[in-house]
C-alpha cells in the first residue's frame, strides 16, 4: 500500500531498491510519526477540516498506536512503503474514511521532516542525560583523587606534575563544552517544519503555530522552502556536535588504554572489566576502552558522510535524503552506548597512588625548582640555566611539594564551577517544557 499509488504496479527490483532500509529504520520513527499526527489532526479540527466529534475518535486510535510503538509492537507490514503509510493504513482499517482525512494539508515530506526533528530531539535528551551523568562521575573521581600526582606530558615526554584531579576534571569540563555545542544544534533542531507540506505550503488555512505549541517546539521553520531545505542540514549540524562529544570520549579512552599499560601503570581495571588472550595467560586487555575509541572515531566520520550526500543538492526534496536516515538514526544509540559503558568503567577504574615514587619522574619538578629560584629574586632565564646545569651534571634533587593555587590548577581545581557550568547548559535545553507539551497532547 502506497499513499501515492495510482494503479500502476512498480517494478519489483525498482521498489526494493527505492524503499531501501526505510521499513527497518522507520520503526524508530513510529512513536514520533504518531505524535505528529495527533498534533496535526488537532489542528485540522480547529480550522474546520475535521468535525468536532471526529477528533476524539482519531486521537483515541492514535494514542493506542503510540503505545504500541513505545512497547515495540508496531510493525510496518510487507507491501506498506513506510511508517507514514502504515499509520494511515491502520487508522483507515479501524475507522474507515475518517482515517483517510489525516493527510489533509501535509505531505510525506514534512511528515518525515517532523519525525526526524522529534526523534532527534528525544535522542539528544538521552545523550545529554548520559553525558551529564558521566560528567558527574568524572567530577567525583577528580575530588576523590585530587591529591594523587601523575606525570604530565608534552611530546609524550615527561614534562610537569599533573594530578588525577586535573585529569578527571579536564574531561568533565571538556564534555561540558561539548554539551554547549550540542545545545546550539538542539536549538536548530527544535523548530517545527510541519505545514510546509511538499516544501511549498498549502492552500488549506493551516495553523502552524498551534502544532508548534502542541509539540513543544521552541518556534517553527517559518519559510516553507527553508523547512524542506533543513532536511540534511539539521542532521549534519547535530552529527557534528555529537562527533565533537565522541572526540572527547575517544581521547579519554586513548588515555586509559595508555595508562593501563605496564609501562605506565597509572590505573587498572577490575578483572571483570577486561578480556584475556588465547595464548598469553597474563593478559588483561582494556578492550572496553579500545572499542569506545574505535566506535567514537567511527562516529567522527558521520558528519562527512552526511555532507557528501547532501551538499550538492539544490532546494526541494530529493530521494538522496533517504540515505541520510541510514547514516544518522543509528548514531544516537551508538554514542549513548559509548557514554554509558564509559561511565560504568570509569567508576570502577583503580588509581595507582604511588606513581611518582619511581625516580624516572624526578625531572617533573624541574620547573618547580626554577620557579622557586625566581621567587627568591633570581631572574627567570638565570634560574632556568642553573637548574638545567644541575640536570646535565646529574645533581638535580627534586622537591616534590606542589603549591599551585591559581584557578584550575592542581591546588584549585574549580570543580564546583565546572559542575555549575554543566548544570546551566543542561537547564538551557528546556526539556521539561517539551515533556509538559507532549504529555498534554497525550492526555
Amino acid at each position: 500500500m502506497k499513499l501515492w499509488e495510482k494503479g500502476t504496479t512498480v517494478n519489483e527490483a525498482i521498489e526494493k531498491f527505492t524503499v531501501g532500509k526505510d521499513r527497518e529504520l522507520d520503526i524508530l520513527l513510529a512513536p514520533f510519526d504518531v505524535l505528529g499526527s495527533m498534533a496535526h489532526v488537532t489542528m485540522l479540527e480547529s480550522v474546520g477540516l475535521i468535525e468536532k466529534d471526529e477528533l476524539p475518535v482519531l486521537l483515541d486510535s492514535l494514542k493506542k498506536l503510540y503505545q504500541h510503538a513505545l512497547d515495540g509492537d508496531f510493525k510496518i507490514e510487507e507491501g506498506v512503503e513506510d511508517v507514514h503509510s502504515q499509520v494511515e493504513f491502520l487508522l483507515t482499517q479501524e475507522l474507515g474514511d475518517l482515517g483517510k482525512k489525516i493527510h489533509s494539508g501535509r505531505s510525506r515530506n514534512d511528515q518525515v521532516l517532523l519525525d526526524l526533528k522529534l526523534f532527534t530531539r528525544s535522542g539528544i535528551r538521552e545523550i545529554v542525560t548520559a553525558a551529564g551523568q558521566l560528567i558527574d562521575i568524572l567530577l567525583a573521581r577528580s575530588e576523590q583523587h585530587k591529591e594523587v600526582l601523575i606525570p604530565g606530558y608534552t611530546h609524550l615526554q615527561v614534562a610537569m606534575p599533573s594530578s588525577f584531579g586535573l585529569w578527571f576534571g579536564a574531561y568533565a569540563e571538556s564534555l561540558s563544552d561539548d554539551l554547549e555545542l550540542l545545545l546550539s544544534a538542539f536549538r536548530i533542531t527544535n523548530q517545527n517544519p510541519l505545514g510546509s507540506a511538499a516544501g511549498y505550503g498549502s492552500s488549506f488555512p493551516l495553523n502552524r503555530q498551534m502544532t508548534t505549541d502542541l509539540l513543544g517546539f521552541n518556534n517553527m521553520n517559518y519559510n516553507v522552502v527553508y523547512a524542506q531545505m533543513g532536511r540534511g542540514k539539521v542532521e549534519k549540524i547535530v552529527s557534528f556536535a555529537m562527533a565533537n562529544l565522541a572526540s572527547t570520549l575517544s581521547k579519554l579512552a586513548y588515555d586509559v588504554c595508555l595508562f593501563t599499560s605496564q609501562n605506565f601503570n597509572f590505573v587498572s581495571l577490575p578483572p571483570e572489566f577486561t578480556t584475556g588472550s588465547s595464548i598469553m595467560p597474563h593478559k588483561k586487555n582494556p578492550d572496553v576502552f579500545e572499542l569506545i575509541r574505535g566506535k567514537c572515531n567511527k562516529i567522527q566520520g558521520i558528519p562527512q558522510q552526511i555532507a557528501l550526500t547532501v551538499n550538492n543538492l539544490p532546494s526541494g526534496y530529493f530521494r538522496d535524503l533517504q540515505i541520510v536516515k541510514e547514516i544518522f538514526l543509528p548514531l544516537f544509540s551508538e554514542l549513548h552506548d559509548c557514554i554509558s559503558i564509559a561511565s560504568l568503567a570509569l567508576e570502577k577504574l583503580v588509581v595507582n597512588e604511588h606513581i611518582l615514587d619511581d625516580p624516572r619522574y624526578d625531572y617533573l619538578f624541574s620547573v618547580e625548582a626554577v620557579n622557586k629560584l625566581v621567587l627568591k629574586g633570581v631572574p627567570f632565564r638565570e634560574a632556568y640555566r642553573q637548574v638545567a646545569e644541575q640536570i646535565e651534571k646529574g645533581e638535580f634533587k627534586p622537591e616534590k611539594a606542589i603549591t599551585h593555587t591559581h584557578e584550575g590548577s592542581i591546588g584549585n581545581l574549580c570543580l564546583e564551577e565546572i559542575a555549575r557550568k554543566k548544570s546551566q547548559i543542561v537547564d538551557n535545553f528546556g526539556f521539561e517544557a517539551i515533556e509538559k507539551a507532549v504529555s498534554a497532547l497525550l492526555q
